[in-house]
């Protein structure tokens, strides 16, 4: 199940800048990737086996590593496929530092090419607070809390954004006498459309997360319970869904939308072409055909 979670929990502040930032280079890690290198291919290798260590919590969740700035867990059982990213980093409100960054970076290095990883999510280990190589598979923001300016950015290059009615969001970088400089004027009118990002962005407003469905900056919204991770578990949920779906064809689908949506219809029908010509000789395809017939579930492998 490929689909990335960010799990939000406010935003932070890089320390001693005064400004809401995350570095572009990790936010293009999370969602559409990046043009020039869309088709660029990778050997997939397998999965952390169970009990394996991530960066710092084992495959079943225990606490190891409980004061890591970044815990990586590999879901077992009927979620085996998801990946947890949980940042944390409660003494600094989830600011991104140095280190979180190099975390971050080789986290997705580590799953960026394992077949067996077939969602990922980003969430908050943090209560209340979120967080202030381009994953070829789906990606799903999780909204529990309040992501504000970077925060909101990382969600923004997530495939898909699943928000709590309690959540909170806004680029708010106007508020600074800055603009969104992690993506924020790109990827929100892509979103939302021009007229209602520039609305936003130069308002600075900050929208709850009915407003945010209203608007399509969010594709679900759900009441948020008593633990306050409504949005995480939705998410989860989500993510599950895409589990039993062929893992190549899943990712090969969404590099032909995002390159897609960039180019003129002519073109992107020739990259659709390129990208369908990819899962013809692949053993799933095979598979997939095989159980049709024979009336049962397919027991894809990523190959």
């Amino acid at each position: 199940m490929a689909a990335l979670t960010v799990f939000s929990r406010p935003c932070l502040l890089y320390p001693g800048v005064g400004a809401l930032l995350t570095p572009c280079s990790v936010i293009r890690s999370f969602g559409a990737g990046h043009p020039r290198s869309a088709f660029r291919s990778c050997t997939l290798k397998a999965g952390s086996p169970p009990g394996a260590k991530g960066f710092s919590e084992s495959a079943s969740g225990s606490a190891a590593g409980a004061g890591a700035e970044l815990r990586v867990r590999y879901l077992e059982a009927e979620s085996t496929g998801i990946v947890v990213f949980g940042i944390n980093r409660p003494q600094f409100k989830n600011a991104i530092s140095k280190n979180l960054v190099k975390m971050m970076t080789e986290a997705i290095e580590e799953i960026k090419c394992d077949k067996n990883v077939r969602t990922v999510i980003l969430r908050s280990e943090v209560p209340g607070i979120f967080c202030a190589g381009n994953l070829p598979m789906p990606t799903i923001a999780v909204l529990d809390g309040a992501a504000l300016g970077g925060g909101l950015e990382m969600a923004l290059a997530c495939d898909i954004r699943v928000a709590a009615t309690s959540a909170k969001m806004g680029l708010v970088e106007s508020k600074l006498a800055i603009i969104p400089g992690a993506g924020g004027t790109q990827r929100l009118p892509r979103i939302i459309g021009v007229s209602q990002a520039k609305e936003l962005i130069f308002s600075g407003r900050v929208l709850d997360g009915a407003e945010a469905k209203a608007i399509g900056l969010v594709s679900h919204v759900v009441e948020q319970n008593e633990a306050g991770d409504a949005a995480y578990h939705r998410g989860l949920s989500l993510a599950k869904e895409f589990i039993p779906q062929g893992p190549i064809a899943v990712r090969l689908a969404k590099l032909a939308i995002n390159r897609g949506m960039e180019v003129d219809l002519k073109t992107g029908l020739a990259i659709e072409e390129a990208c369908y010509a990819q899962v013809i000789p692949t053993k799933d395809r095979i598979e997939g055909l095989n159980a049709f017939k024979e009336k049962r579930l397919p027991r894809y492998t990523g190959e």
